[in-house]
């Protein structure tokens, strides 16, 4: 099956939710302040998209938890009364996950992600047309064997 979204995996559901309850209880924010915050909140390994930050916003002002103001062209979101009540009760800052993870291990797979490429890039130089055939197998092994255990988690 296609990746149709690469890069970071994708937060759970409810975490966005969560993210724009704990911030708007500090203060109003329009949609990209809360967008950018979160993303600062987490070290920078989590930024959501205004495709899933802007529809949660509508459902928060739909199920009467944030209200609209609108200044000029921007619209700021703002906490009523039952947003905050369900502010107060989150069990957990949902990007303090995030700025837990160990670094190095972080980094690690980008790095050989990198290597992998320089390799292939010599290869690309230097190797026979029968070694690129097996490089591109040995490629699209690794391919098949990284989505697995994604398919298995």
């Amino acid at each position: 099956m296609l990746d149709r979204h690469p890069g970071p995996p994708r937060r759970p559901r409810g975490d966005v939710r969560a993210a724009i309850l704990a911030l708007l209880a500090e203060e109003p924010m329009h949609g990209y302040q809360l967008i950018n915050e979160i993303e600062k909140r987490s070290a920078g390994t989590w930024r959501p998209s205004p495709g899933s930050v802007y529809p949660t916003l509508q459902l928060l002002a739909d199920e009467g938890l944030v209200r609209v103001e609108t200044a000029g062209e921007k619209k700021t979101y703002v906490l009523t009364e039952a947003g905050a009540e369900a502010a107060e009760a989150l069990d957990a800052l949902p990007w303090e996950s995030t700025r837990h993870h160990d670094t190095e291990r972080s980094s690690a797979l980008p790095k050989a992600g990198v290597k992998l490429a320089q390799a292939l890039a010599q290869l690309g130089r230097d190797a026979t047309p029968e070694q690129i055939d097996q490089a591109v197998q040995v490629v699209n092994d690794a391919r098949r064997k990284i989505y697995t255990i994604l398919a298995e988690g």
